[in-house]
């Protein structure tokens, strides 16, 4: 026996041993070449966004960094920029997606700021993978950031969707990283839904009709998410967008708390804050990727509730609006199915679907509508709820996560109210009902809408970047 023992000893031993001579290899290859790509004097900033053409609030987030990393620039620091992106490297791609930025987000790069794109393949379509999706993704993205980097290896490598386990590979190259974490990839409420055996949008009703697979599903989100622990706390600066999103980070990231900070996301609460309150419209305004936990359907659902509750037909003019982006066939396909189910419900009459349009579109619709309506579960901060309220809206959202933690919170000493916060159907119905009667000429509707406009500027461009300067400074 001895002798086996010896041998595989030694078997493991080469291997290992082969294992970090390789990486060390490609550690010097790396620093080879940032050496031979960067400027010594010149600090270089790369962030991970294969899909920074989109427009949702993570984009926004990427691009009010950007644009506070040109400010630094501009103070005189020594800073260049480039993004990873999958989008097709197309004639004119830079001014193109820079033009689409500043038309959708109000955004411009200071010109001044040394900026390209760096192009690598796309993603692999997240339904393409049938088991182990979270696994088959992080290995997805752990190649895609082995291209990037040998693309181009920069000092500070930068994620701002998520995308943990690309740090394994940033730390190989020898950079440092930088996470903004919207949401964690896993989390106790996730592992809580499977043991509950509730059926959601991640937990397929099979799953939990089964208890073999409900206790194989928590084993494999366990032995994820000790993983997903460990890699993240490789960052060297952690910024979270919410109060929720720390409580949840900080518990899986537990070697990287003490460089953990909440950060909030740059909202346009100035400019929104300006719009007309005379003069709105009998309109209930959605806005949002169309994407299956916006649960969109709850919307729906609950605007033809609150229809039936209107006794005195008070409400015989209202509309609901659905402002948002589809980011390929399975968003559009989404929409199609919303659409049969408001003619199922009869409803079509009221409901309007405003579909990947700029930004000035959905300006136009904040400073048109009186009532703001956000359903997501566990939303992990809610950029769309803090421009409802800023822009005057009475805003009904889900009584969870960001919106519960940090948005809809009374405000002042005087622990105003500054919104209405539901979970199901009928208190959605009877929240927007009360929202929708209350009306915009009245004392009570005056004072929830002053006191949503004040608490909104928390979450201002301005305090995001000086937030984000302050703490990139530090690296």
């Amino acid at each position: 026996m001895l002798p086996y023992i010896t041998l595989a000893l030694q078997v493991f031993g080469t291997s290992a041993l082969s294992i970090i001579v390789t990486l060390c290899v490609f550690s010097i290859e790396f620093s080879r070449k940032r050496n031979k790509c960067c400027r010594k004097t010149v600090t270089t900033f790369a962030f991970f966004h294969p899909h920074c053409s989109a427009g949702g609030g993570g984009e926004r987030v990427l691009w009010k960094s950007i644009e506070a990393l040109g400010q630094l620039h501009s103070d005189g620091q020594q800073i260049e920029v480039l993004v990873y992106t999958s989008d097709d490297a197309v004639e004119n791609y830079s001014h193109v997606v820079l033009q689409q930025v500043k038309d959708r987000f109000s955004i411009q790069i200071p010109p001044s700021l040394p900026f390209r794109f760096v192009h690598i393949p796309k993603k692999r379509d997240p339904s393409t993978f049938k088991r182990l999706t979270l696994i088959a993704e992080s290995i997805d993205t752990i190649k895609l950031a082995w291209y990037a980097l040998h693309q181009f290896t920069p000092h500070v490598f930068v994620d701002t969707t998520g995308c943990a386990f690309t740090f394994l590979v940033a730390k190989l190259a020898r950079c440092k990283v930088v996470a903004y974490v919207h949401y964690p990839t896993v989390s106790t409420d996730m592992l809580n839904l499977v043991w509950e055996r509730r059926p959601t949008y991640n937990n397929a009703s099979a799953v939990t009709r089964s208890s073999l697979s409900t206790y194989l599903k928590l084993i494999y989100y366990s032995t994820f998410a000790i993983a997903y622990g460990l890699i993240g706390s490789l960052s060297d600066l952690v910024m979270v967008n919410s109060t929720w999103t720390y409580g949840h980070v900080s518990f899986l990231w537990r070697f990287a708390r003490s460089r953990m900070y909440i950060v909030y996301p740059p909202c346009d609460t100035d400019s929104l804050r300006k719009l007309d309150l005379k003069d709105r419209e009998n309109l209930i305004l959605s806005i949002g990727q169309f994407r299956p936990e916006k649960d969109h359907a709850l919307q729906i659902k609950a605007f033809a509730k609150m229809l039936s509750l209107d006794g005195h037909n008070k409400l015989k003019d209202v509309k609901l609006i659905l402002v948002g982006s589809c980011r390929g066939k399975a968003d559009e396909d989404r929409v199609k199915d919303l659409r049969e189910l408001a003619e199922s419900l009869n409803v079509t009459e009221h409901i309007e679907f405003v579909l990947n349009q700029p930004f000035p579109v959905l300006k136009d619709y904040f400073g048109r509508a009186s009532v703001g309506l956000h359903t997501m579960w566990n939303e992990h901060f809610g950029i769309g709820v803090v421009e409802m309220m800023a822009a005057g809206l009475i805003t009904v959202a889900h009584n969870s996560g960001g919106p519960k933690a940090d948005i809809i919170v009374p405000h002042s000493d005087e622990n105003l109210p500054t919104g209405y916060l539901a979970s199901t159907e009928e208190e959605y119905a009877k929240a927007m009902l009360d929202a929708c009667i209350m009306g915009m000429d009245n004392e009570k509707s005056r004072s929830l809408r002053q006191s949503a406009q004040e608490s909104s500027a928390r979450f201002s461009d301005d305090v995001f970047n000086a937030s984000f300067k302050s703490l990139i400074s530090k690296l």
